[in-house]
This record gives C-alpha cells, structure tokens and sequence, in this order.
C-alpha cells in the first residue's frame, strides 16, 4: 500500500511553511545535527528541550542546516566562557519561554488578518508569511536592541553609584476578574486583558517604568523611583474608580528597597512583599511598605503619625497586617496629596 500523499491531513501547508520559515525542508537527524556542529547528541538534546520544543525521534529528519548553525553559535558562545552550565540553562529557557508566548500571539493575529481577508487560516498564513514574516523579524530585532540598550544603561548607572538594584516593585491586580471572565467569550476575555495590559503599559512607560510580566490577572511593575512608581498606582487605580472610564477596576501594592534581578525578572523580599499587599488591598486602593513610605515622605517611622501629608501624596497609616511569610507588617494606604 502506497503511504498518503497527505500524511499530516493539511493540504501540505506544515511542510510548505516549514520550507519558508526555516529556509529549506527538515532532512537532518538529532545525530546528524549534532554531528555537523561538534556537540554531542545529548548536549544538542538538552538544548533543543530547554528550548521548549517536543521530544523528536531519533530517526525522524526533522533539523536543516539552520539547526546545526544555531548548534554552533550556541557552542561558540559556551567557548567563549560567556554560556556557563548555569547560565546557559536560565538563558535558553528564558528564550524558549518568551518565544514560544510571543509566537502563538503572531501565528493569531496572521490567522486572523487571513480570516479578514476571506482565506482560509491555514493557506493564509502560508500566503502571507513571505510578505509579513522578514518584516516581523526585522522589527523584533530592532525591538530587541533598544532594550539592550536600556538595560545596559540601567547596568552602567548601578555600577557606577556603586550600589546594590533599589527598585520600587509594584503589582496591580484586577479586581473581579474571576466573575467578569465567565461572561466573556474566549476572544472577548483575550482582548479585554490586552486592552488593559496595553494601558497600563502606556501609563508605565510614560514615567519610565517596566512591566517585568504578567501572571494572570496581575501585572509586575518597576520603577527606578518610587515617585514614578506611586504615580503610576495612584493613576492606575484613579482610572478604575472611575465609571466613565472603561479601564477596570484594580488594587495595588508597593515596596521599595533592594531586590535581585535575574534574566529579565525581580526576585526577593521586596518583591514578595508588594504581592502580599496587593492580595490584601481594597479595591482601587493603593498600599504601601514602609521602604515606600519613608521615600515618599520623607518620613521615618518612630516620626510617624496616623495620617501624613506632603507635598504630593497623602498617607494612612492602618494596622499592621499579618500574611503569609511576614508578620506585622508595617502598612500605609497611599492617596494623592489633593
């Protein structure tokens, strides 16, 4: 019996788009790519994992010569002593991740813009990955760069002061996303998340502040000062208190002090403070820890009086709050000072 002609049931648009996107259709073995680019197959293996991808048989020709190139780039790199085992691991699967996300948002948005043009999503997305495809990889390598080089800015500038990464750490949480979501159809529940990661991304921005992730319903945020930082929460929560606003309603909290950076991401004390006051905060209220507060106010603690005012901000002080890892702690509700 004579195999299909179509094994995939697709109309040959996988194989077509494997050719357009790779540069030529998959003939190597894992034996033969790692062969070709000096590692061995259990090295070549456990990037190809940490990457994301699915396990592929040992005889299955599934690789080009863009995967023995990526082999070799990665073995230069580790030749160069700039790949440790330790940070070979954390980077390439920092990739996979961020680009496994970002690939099923592009690979929806083609389909749709195929869909809007009355083609089917499997053939329009082989029609149009010639046109679209070199744009996008053009655009994310600029994209790229620029925050390679705020980040090197960032880098340069904690050196030089010769001091530890002091962030104001911030996380906003919708308020009411479980029942609001079960009204939502998929795509509608989709584009009202983007809508409001895309505003709170502008409003960040803006003063000069970054959304390190999101988790859910929560963004991450963090700002060099904790001025930005306030301003942005205060701003965030003002929008969904408001009911001509169509932003939703959030919460949000704030610690301030020195956190550890890691592959894009912020880790320690602070970090998890902000979560924890975030979990307990009211609805279109913004807490504060007392790092925030004392950079804020310019207030220490043993001065400190039920309800501060200054120039910019006004502060409550509430009972300490116990929550899971702190006990106690000192907590204020931050407002704008009018």
């Amino acid at each position: 019996m004579e195999p299909p002609l179509d094994p995939a049931g697709d109309g040959g648009v996988v194989g077509a788009l494997e050719e357009h996107l790779l540069g030529e259709t998959p003939r190597l073995t894992q034996q033969e790519v790692a062969d070709q680019a000096g590692l061995s197959v259990e090295t070549a293996r456990e990037l190809w994992h940490a990457l994301g991808f699915a396990h592929v048989p040992e005889q299955d020709a599934a690789f080009t010569s863009a995967d023995v190139q990526a082999l070799r780039l990665t073995n230069d790199l580790i030749g160069l002593g700039i790949l440790s085992q330790e940070r070979q691991d954390g980077l390439v699967r920092t990739w996979g991740r961020s680009f496994a996300r970002l690939a099923d948002w592009q690979v929806a948005l083609l389909a749709d813009v195929a869909g809007e043009l009355g083609a089917d999503p499997a053939e329009g997305l082989l029609a149009i990955s010639d046109e679209v495809m070199p744009r996008v990889e053009q655009l994310q390598s600029y994209v790229w760069r620029r925050h390679l080089l705020s980040a090197s800015a960032r880098m340069l500038a904690e050196s030089t002061s010769g001091e530890g990464t002091t962030l104001a750490v911030c996380f906003v949480d919708i308020v009411g996303y479980t029942s609001r979501s079960r009204t939502l159809t998929d795509r509608e529940l989709v584009s009202w998340l983007e809508s409001f990661e895309s505003a709170v991304l502008q409003i960040t921005v803006d003063r000069g502040g970054r959304i390190i992730k999101n988790i859910g319903d929560e963004l991450l945020i963090v700002t060099d000062s904790p001025e930005a930082m306030a301003d942005i929460a205060l701003e965030l929560t003002a929008r969904g208190a408001d009911p001509e606003d169509a932003f939703p309603a959030v919460r949000a909290g704030v610690a301030y002090g020195e956190v550890v950076t890691r592959l894009g991401d912020v880790f320690g004390p602070v970090v998890n403070i902000a979560a924890r006051l975030t979990s307990v905060a009211r609805p279109s209220t913004v807490l504060v820890d007392l790092g925030t507060y004392e950079a804020l106010s310019g207030r220490t603690v043993e001065h400190d009086d039920d309800e501060t005012r200054g120039a910019s901000y006004r502060f409550r002080r509430l009972r300490r709050i116990s929550v899971k890892g702190y006990s106690r702690l000192k907590v204020w509700a931050l407002q704008p000072a009018r």
